[in-house]
């Protein structure tokens, strides 16, 4: 199994059709289902709640990947472990009790993820890295699909993989935001080994572009 995931973003999908959606990513190759969780409050939109998440369970056997773009998420996490998912990320900013929060998770029986944005320096979660399975770096700032990507994010997920050698950990790292078959070799080569596209994806033929970032990926 590979050590690169591609993640699509079903929040760029066609939401009058999730069940063909989800069935067409997974036919596609994708290996998670990256599902954007919005409050209208910790970002301006609003997008899908654990409702949603529990409908489409049962059209996808893919590793639903939810990043949970909320205030207050620790109010959250049961109804997203009862909705069937797999990994929760949470983002640091959000959050007054990170460490309670990312245990949670796992009491919860997920994956836990933690999230910061462009801006927030990885200092922030240094104490929790042993806590999680998962660091996703936003590489646009988050709230709207169809951003570019931002390039000193790089410098970033370099210091973080610097961190994770230095503590002996064994997390992945995920980028989300403005990723194509260009941006994702900047990703790959600073470190990072999960990719979430979104808007790249979906625009053309969704088995094609899904292959053109594996094979860039594997060159």
């Amino acid at each position: 199994m590979s050590h690169f995931k591609i993640a699509p973003s079903i929040l760029a999908a066609d939401y009058a059709n999730f069940e063909t959606e989800l069935k067409r990513l997974e036919a596609a190759g994708a290996d998670y289902i990256h599902i954007d969780i919005m409050d209208g409050h910790f970002v301006p939109n609003i997008s899908f709640g654990a409702d949603v998440v529990a409908a489409m369970r049962p059209h996808s056997k893919l590793v639903f990947d939810c990043h949970l773009m909320v205030s207050n998420p620790e109010q959250h996490i049961e109804n997203f472990a009862r909705a069937g998912a797999d990994i929760v990320t949470i983002h640091a900013e959000a959050t007054q009790h990170l460490h309670g929060s990312l245990q949670k998770i796992r009491t919860a029986g997920m994956k836990v993820g933690v999230v910061i944005n462009p801006g927030t320096p990885i200092v922030v979660i240094e104490p929790v890295l042993n806590l999680v399975d998962q660091v996703l770096l936003m590489t646009v700032n988050p709230g709207f699909g169809g951003q570019a990507y931002i390039p000193e994010v790089a410098e970033k997920i370099a210091d973080l993989v610097q961190l994770r050698k230095e503590k002996g950990l064994s997390f992945d790292i995920e980028v989300d935001g403005g990723i194509d078959n260009k941006t994702i070799l900047a990703a790959k080569e600073a470190g990072a080994n999960v990719f979430v596209a979104g808007s790249y994806l979906f625009k053309g033929d969704l088995q094609s572009n899904i292959d053109t970032l594996k094979v860039a990926l594997h060159d």
